[in-house]
């Protein structure tokens, strides 16, 4: 049992509902979209080796779920929030997640694109918290709307929220879809409204930008928050 893994780190979450938590991540490789703001690109191939947690130290990729079990305990004297699956996309690797989960008991927290459906179903059960982005039709080149809607209405069962990640780009018929769908599944689940780190030439939104959309938001859901991305702030990975 093996997946392709970037590296596996402790650090603080910096973005969402977890903002500022400590976190055990573990970073998979790959993923079956191609958004045009995409900060980790190059974790999109398969490295020759995964970066592991102390200094130095690498494991032969794809990675072993051995090798990754042994990392996980050789950090268990760190208090964590929960443990991190992010890639990438990291419902890509659901069998390996699975075995994971069971072989090393946690809180998991799955950060995913939000449109892998059947992959969803098969590790929901090992899934304690889902941060689901909602990806714009500009940034994909597509619309997921349906994946979107069909995913967030299975991941309803945990503790889930949804981020969209705002540029000045970004069109307001779009949003307003986005809206429609998260209130239709449920009006209490929470919304991060993530402003743009510039990147793949999109540039960050106006500040009147975001409290206007995030007042247009609030009028068809109860939990509506701006929350940028953090841990570039203070230079954390």
């Amino acid at each position: 049992m093996n997946a392709p893994i970037n590296e596996i780190f402790t650090s603080i979450q910096g973005e969402g509902k977890c903002v500022g938590c400590r976190q055990l991540f573990i970073r998979f490789i790959g993923c079956n979209l191609n958004c045009s703001y995409c900060d980790t690109p190059q974790r999109k191939l398969l490295d020759s080796v995964c970066r592991g947690p102390e200094e130095g130290q690498t494991l032969p990729n794809p990675a072993s779920l051995n090798d990754v079990l042994d990392c996980l305990r050789r950090m268990d004297n760190i208090p964590v929030h929960s443990i991190s699956l992010t890639g990438g996309e990291p419902l890509l690797h659901t069998d390996f997640i699975n075995a994971l989960t069971s072989s090393f008991p946690h809180k998991y927290f799955l950060e995913t694109n939000g449109t892998l459906v059947e992959a969803l179903k098969k590790v929901i059960k090992n899934i304690d918290i889902v941060s689901m982005d909602m990806k714009m039709p500009d940034a994909v080149g597509k619309k997921l709307w349906r994946e979107h809607e069909e995913f967030l209405a299975l991941a309803r069962q945990k503790d889930v929220y949804v981020k969209i990640v705002v540029a000045e780009e970004t069109k307001l018929t779009d949003f307003d879809q986005a809206l429609n769908i998260i209130r239709s599944i449920d009006p209490n689940i929470l919304l991060i409204l993530q402003p743009m780190t510039p990147y793949g030439g999109y540039t960050a939104p106006k500040p009147y930008k975001m409290l206007s959309w995030q007042a247009m938001a609030l009028k068809k859901l109860n939990d509506v928050r701006v929350i940028p991305q953090t841990h570039k702030m203070i230079g954390q990975r």
